[in-house]
């Protein structure tokens, strides 16, 4: 439910309305729409307070079909939130590449893989230290290890580091050492883990589930923002459907879709989607062409060894020949892409 107040509404009935509003025990969002003033009402506290909000001076109407996630909709704020990580801006003109492998192994993989990619133009290194897998008997990651050995690669290389976090109670070790909390598509619906995140002092990553649909993300995201954490990316990695060609579906069409629903950056993992490296690069260009702020791809130095996700993962030479593609689509719909280093 929203407030609009009238265009011309003072400062003093402004202020009257809102502090109604607060001193009935409601909750409310104040948002600048050019120049009319929308006041969110957030909880049922507030929406309660309606038929007196109406009556009050300074308000032209209430709307009452208004998005079921309020503070990530672009109701509440029509320009684009940009998230910064370290020294990288994620939902402004650049299109960021985020590369790296699925799950870190060694030392002198990830260290290897974060200079690769990095000469190529990737602005930030992921890697998985703890591993949600289907089979128990998969690779689960080195853990602890597996964060330091990331961290170590993405400081040697200078490229901030976005790292999967599965548990609270890994909050404090996975913040320590990443530079973004990425939450991925099995936890999308996890709401206890979405809402520690939005007490963090780290940017998130938030993956949309391989059943999920676009308003199931968006009130993910809504947990994180509404527990205090405005810096949230967005993540389409593809979705289950009927067909098998693909591991999923890349759903391209929810860039657009997103852009138009939320201010929150978009960006795409064709690895996930596609499940097959001969297809990543075509599937990122789409996702570029459609409008993503970034991309999320793995990269191995060795795939056919790699411990997780192997056939998925680009090699060191494929990340770079997709990058040279990749800067061609950009600069087609006005936007730039990470350079080559040396």
């Amino acid at each position: 439910m929203i407030v609009v107040l009238s265009s011309g509404v003072s400062l003093r009935d402004k202020a009257s309305i809102v502090r109604f509003i607060e001193q009935n025990g409601g909750r409310l969002l104040v948002s600048e729409l050019g120049e009319v003033t929308h006041i969110g009402l957030v909880d049922e506290a507030a929406r309660a307070l309606a038929p007196q909000i109406e009556t009050m001076p300074g308000v032209a109407m209430i709307r009452s079909e208004t998005p079921p996630y309020p503070q990530v909709s672009r109701e509440h704020r029509m320009g684009d939130t940009i998230v910064d990580v370290g020294r990288v801006s994620i939902g402004g003109t650049e299109v960021v590449v985020i590369a790296g492998p699925c799950s870190v192994e060694s030392a002198d993989q990830i260290a290897t893989i974060a200079r690769g990619v990095a000469g190529a133009g990737a602005r930030m290194l992921r890697g998985g230290a703890f591993k949600p897998r289907t089979s128990p008997y998969s690779f689960q990651g080195l853990g602890a290890e597996g964060l330091a050995l990331l961290a170590a690669a993405g400081s040697e290389t200078g490229l901030p580091v976005v790292t999967e976090i599965v548990a609270p109670e890994d909050t404090e070790l996975v913040t320590a050492q990443a530079d973004m909390l990425q939450i991925g598509a099995r936890n999308m619906s996890n709401f206890r883990l979405l809402s520690e995140m939005g007490a963090q002092p780290r940017p998130v990553l938030l993956k949309r589930g391989i059943a999920s649909t676009i308003e199931e993300l968006l009130l993910a995201a809504e947990y994180v923002v509404s527990a205090g954490n405005s810096r949230v990316v967005l993540c389409e990695r593809g979705i289950r459907t009927f067909e098998t060609a693909t591991r999923n579906t890349f759903d391209v069409s929810a860039v657009p879709v997103l852009k138009r629903e939320t201010h929150l950056p978009v960006i795409v993992d064709p690895s996930h989607a596609a499940g097959d490296r001969s297809l990543v690069s075509s599937l990122a260009a789409a996702g570029v062409a459609a409008g993503a702020d970034g991309v999320l791809v793995e990269v191995h130095n060795d795939p056919e060894a790699a411990l997780s996700d192997g056939p998925q993962s680009l090699t060191i030479p494929g990340f770079a020949e997709m990058m040279t593609k990749l800067r061609a689509v950009a600069v087609a719909v006005g936007r730039t892409l990470g350079e080559t280093v040396g």
